[in-house]
C-alpha cells in the first residue's frame, strides 16, 4: 500500500508511535509518506521507503495565529494527488483528523481516512467546548477510528456521540530494539555498584517529574542509587530545583532528549512513572521490553500495560507513600527486580511486539479502502 501518516514531531506518544509505525510499515514492504511540520524525533533517514513531507505554514500579517490546519490540509491533498496515496492515517484528533477530513472532501471523498486517538486529544481538548463539536464531527466522518487503550476507547465512547465503533489497537514496541542488550549502546557510563532509576518523558505537568525526584529522594535517602531523567520540557527547571532542595542533586542526572532512548532505558534497573494520567504508557512498555520492572500510577491505560505484582507495581496517583515504599522495596531486592523485569520482557514480546500490532493497522487500512461510502456509517452497540 501507499500510506500517508500525519503526526506531531514531538516527544509525546502520538508522534513517537506515528513515526515508529511508518518505519515498521516500510519494513513490511509498504511505501510510507510522513507528513509533519518538521522531522519527527524518531525519524531517522534510512534506505526504507519512507518519505518526509514538511508542512510549510505561511506567515501573513492578517493572521494573528498561523493557519496550520489549512496548510496541513493542503499538504495532504498535494501528497495524496502526486504520490497516489491509498489511505491516510492521522495520529491525534486535533487538528489532524479535521485536516484529513478537509483534504478528503477536496479530493472528492477518494481518500480513506483512519484516525487514531492518543489521549489528551480526548481527555483535555475533548472536554473543551471550543473543540468538542469539531472533534466529534471529525471522528464520525473518519472511515475508521482507533484508540491506543481500552480505557481511552471507553472514555471516548462516553464523551462523544459516535456513529461508529472505536477499535482498540494497542501501542507497540520493537523487541529487537528495546531489549536488555540495548544498554551496550548507551554513551553514558553506568555506575558499577549503584542501582539506577530511570524516567523518560516530555517533562510536562501530567508526567509529574518533580514528584519523580521526590519519590526517588525519599525511597533512596540512605541507599546507593541514581536517578536518570531522560527528556526535556516545561518542568525541567522545577525538577532540578526539587533535586537541590531535597539534597539529591548530585545523584540526579539530567540527560536531556536522546535519539536512542532504548539504550538509556536498558541501562536502568527500575522505571518510575508517577503520571497523573496516561492513555497508554509507552515508556512503561519500552521499559518492560528492556527487562525493567515499572513503578507507576494506576491510571488510564497503564494497568493494561503493567501487570501489578507481576511486571511492576501500581499505585493510586495520590499514594505517594506507596510509590516510595514500592520503589524502595525494589531497590533493596535485586532478585525481585530481575523476576519482575523478566516477566515484563515476556509480556512485552508476547502481547505488544510490532509483529503482532502492525498487521492490525494493515487490516484496518484495507477495510477503510474497501468501505462503501453509502454504507460506511453504522450504529454503535457497545
Amino acid at each position: 500500500m501507499n500510506i500517508g501518516i500525519v503526526c506531531y514531531p514531538s516527544y509525546g506518544g502520538s508522534g513517537v508511535v506515528g513515526t515508529e509505525l511508518a518505519m515498521a510499515l516500510a519494513r513490511r514492504g509498504h511505501r510510507v509518506h510522513l507528513i509533519s511540520y518538521e522531522p519527527p524525533v524518531r525519524y531517522l533517514p534510512t534506505d526504507l521507503p519512507v518519505t518526509l513531507h514538511a508542512v510549510d505554514v505561511p506567515q501573513y500579517p492578517l493572521f494573528k495565529y498561523p493557519p496550520y490546519l489549512l496548510a496541513l490540509a493542503n499538504k495532504i491533498v498535494e501528497v495524496a494527488r502526486y504520490q497516489h496515496l491509498d489511505v491516510l492515517h492521522v495520529h491525534y484528533a486535533i487538528p489532524h483528523a479535521t485536516a484529513g477530513l478537509l483534504a478528503k472532501q477536496m479530493l472528492g471523498g477518494r481518500l480513506p481516512l483512519v484516525t487514531t486517538l492518543h489521549g489528551t486529544d480526548i481527555t483535555l481538548l475533548g472536554a473543551d467546548p471550543s473543540f468538542y463539536d469539531v472533534i466529534e464531527y471529525s471522528m464520525n466522518e473518519s472511515d475508521a477510528l482507533t484508540a491506543v487503550s481500552d480505557a481511552l476507547r471507553r472514555e471516548t465512547m462516553q464523551r462523544f456521540r459516535l456513529r461508529r465503533p472505536v477499535e482498540l489497537v494497542y501501542n507497540f514496541v520493537d523487541p529487537e530494539i528495546y531489549s536488555p542488550h540495548a544498554r551496550r549502546r548507551c554513551p553514558a557510563p553506568r555506575p558499577a555498584d549503584r542501582a539506577v532509576v530511570v524516567h523518560v518523558s516530555n517533562f510536562r505537568a501530567v508526567k509529574r517529574v518533580p514528584l519523580v525526584v521526590e519519590v526517588f529522594a525519599r525511597a533512596a535517602a540512605d541507599l546507593d542509587a541514581e536517578l536518570w531523567l531522560v527528556g526535556d520540557g516545561p518542568d525541567s527547571a522545577e525538577a532540578r530545583r526539587r533535586a537541590a532542595v531535597l539534597g539529591v542533586g548530585e545523584r540526579v542526572r539530567f540527560w536531556g532528549q536522546q535519539d536512542n532512548p532504548a539504550a538509556w532505558i536498558a541501562s536502568g534497573d527500575v522505571m518510575l512513572l508517577p503520571s497523573a494520567q496516561e492513555a497508554f504508557g509507552l515508556a512503561a512498555l519500552e521499559a518492560m521490553a528492556c527487562g525493567l520492572p515499572v513503578v507507576a500510577s494506576r491510571v488510564g491505560g497503564l494497568p493494561e500495560v503493567v501487570s501489578d505484582g507481576e511486571t511492576g507495581l501500581l499505585f493510586d496517583p495520590d499514594d505517594v507513600q506507596g510509590m516510595v515504599a514500592g520503589l524502595r522495596s525494589l531497590l533493596l531486592d535485586p532478585a525481585r527486580r530481575r523476576t519482575l523485569g523478566e516477566a515484563g520482557r515476556r509480556r512485552a514480546v508476547k502481547q505488544f511486539a510490532c509483529r503482532h500490532v502492525v498487521p492490525r493497522y494493515e487490516e484496518i487500512y484495507r477495510r477503510a479502502m474497501a468501505r462503501d461510502p453509502d454504507t460506511a456509517r453504522q450504529d454503535v452497540v457497545d
